[in-house]
């Protein structure tokens, strides 16, 4: 008789069913695991029998051969410990093979039996609810898994109590949904900076439309505060929205106590990062920073000081909202719709425009500084603004009248305004791609939502001209242009608008 538990693989952002078979027969004591397992998963061997030793229950002197099917799918993690121990018991008799037959299974053993928390169980329980199964997962993972839908969580503390729970003498509940506070006070408030007005305005229409944002300027200005206290002006995540988040971040291993996320992620990885942490790989191939800014910001300060390979690596992330990592034997995606907001000094010493500071190399030490990002990655992003020093009489002002709720709030009525346009949209034509911001909209859809009044093309024209745009920069004027016509409750795009959104397009400093 071979005893049969299902489990999960991952491949990214995909989920796949594998099937864990126990055989015990007649000749010599052994424990063979096969079906292609890494150097985790091999080691569930010892872990299973120091669980079962802890519940007074002892392998028989018996071949014991463990298959991972299929067997051409490389087995990574510590998940398996679970349902090999589940597939064990059924076939040592302990549990009723037909009842755990009915459930996804994954979970870390202790040595004493108990049930530590594993990376991926929403992914897995959302795969689960889709093929009619139940799911079996450590206590602490409970709370993410019933976001799945309504299957049947058994989330128990120990092996133990799950053994209980099968043979009738102990019941486990159904965990609590968890969810992450989102009080409004643990933000960041725009009221903290003084001056800074520009930037602060093109913080707020970055928001409203969900654009990348670049601010040049010395140390000290505020580039750092400002992209700090972007979270607590963006609107919270959907529900929907919610949910992608979360199983990026489960795969990951981050959800704090199973807990799903509602604020948007902002990630600032310091510069020093390699290239396959923020754009994702490594052995396993994990989801990187920009993967896991997914619907929210991923802040990059000191932008030339990033590697040069590690900058080109974003652009098709930026352009495609996808993570592709390329294996020999597989491809792996992860969504990375992300808002990009980065901060950099003018040049190396920071003090461009500052005659009495400036360096004896100047333009050319601001050139060859702003030379480290590619004119490509410029293109990709929508607003650049300069960020000055604040002045003294500046710092000695009171505290600004408008706080981040009154900027929130406005950033807030935009997006609805967008979400009920592309709803709109996407019911007449259900060929439309997905689409939430202005940011997003491209081709047909974004000249259908954003072409602007005749005096503004007259502008625009112009000034691509004068300007050089390419076309990539032409569209994201217009994306821009329609973010601020959403901000003013315009239903046309105006020369007004074109104009604004042309005055934060690539700043030539030092040149």
């Amino acid at each position: 008789m071979v005893a049969r538990v299902t489990t999960v693989a991952f491949e990214g952002t995909n989920v796949l069913d594998i099937d864990v078979q126990v055989q015990m027969s007649n000749g010599l004591p052994k424990f063979n695991l096969v079906g292609l397992p890494d150097k985790a998963v091999g080691e569930s061997r010892e872990r299973v029998r120091a669980a079962l030793f802890a519940l007074g229950l002892a392998l028989p002197s018996k071949h014991i051969a463990v298959n991972l099917a299929p067997a051409d799918v490389l087995k990574e993690g510590s998940h398996f410990d679970l349902p090999i121990a589940l597939a064990l018991l059924a076939a040592m008799g302990v549990l009723p093979l037909e009842e755990i037959a009915h459930y996804t299974a994954l979970g870390e053993l202790a040595l004493d039996g108990a049930l530590s928390p594993v990376a991926g169980v929403l992914p897995a329980a959302v795969t689960a609810s889709a093929a009619g199964r139940g799911l079996i997962c450590p206590e602490k993972n409970g709370g993410e898994a019933v976001w799945a839908g309504e299957l049947e969580v058994l989330a128990a503390p120990s092996l133990l109590a799950l053994i209980n729970h099968f043979k009738g003498t102990q019941v486990l509940g159904r965990p609590v949904a968890q969810l992450q506070s989102d009080e409004p006070g643990s933000y960041a408030d725009l009221r903290d900076i003084k001056g800074q007005e520009v930037a602060k305005r093109a913080l707020e229409v970055a928001a409203a439309g969900g654009h990348n944002l670049l601010m040049i300027g010395p140390p000290g200005s505020g580039k750092s505060m400002l992209a700090a206290r972007l979270p607590g002006i963006l609107p919270p995540l959907g529900a929907d929205e919610a949910l992608d988040v979360s199983m990026i971040h489960s795969l990951a291993g981050l959800l704090d106590e199973g807990k799903l996320l509602r604020r948007r992620p902002f990630r600032d990885p310091h510069h020093s990062a390699s290239l396959p942490s923020l754009v994702g790989g490594g052995m396993k191939a994990k989801p990187g920073e920009i993967s896991l800014a997914h619907n929210g910001v991923l802040f990059l300060d000191e932008l030339p000081e990033f590697q040069r390979a590690t900058l080109e690596a974003l652009r098709q992330p930026l352009e495609t909202g996808r993570a592709v990592v390329s294996r020999a034997n597989h491809h792996v995606t992860y969504p990375a719709r992300v808002q990009l907001i980065a901060a950099m000094n003018p040049c190396r010493c920071g003090h461009l425009d500052d005659p009495s500071r400036t360096c004896g190399r100047a333009p050319k030490c601001a050139g060859d500084y702003q030379a480290r990002i590619s004119g490509p990655l410029f293109d990709r992003i929508d607003c650049h603004v300069e960020v000055p020093a604040v002045s003294a009489a500046d710092l000695s002002l009171p505290p600004p009248r408008e706080d981040s709720s009154i900027v929130a709030a406005r950033v807030a009525e935009a997006r609805a305004i967008q979400a009920a346009r592309y709803k709109a949209l996407s019911n007449d034509n259900k060929t439309l791609p997905p689409v939430r911001t202005n940011s997003q909209a491209d081709g047909e859809l974004l000249e259908q939502v954003a072409a602007p009044d005749q005096a503004g093309r007259a502008l625009l024209t112009q000034a691509a001209e004068q300007m050089k745009l390419s076309a990539r920069g032409y569209h994201r004027v217009l994306r821009v242009a329609r973010t601020l016509a959403d901000l003013a409750g315009a239903e046309a795009v105006t020369r007004t608008h074109i104009a604004e959104a042309l005055s934060y397009r690539r700043l030539n400093l030092g040149k």
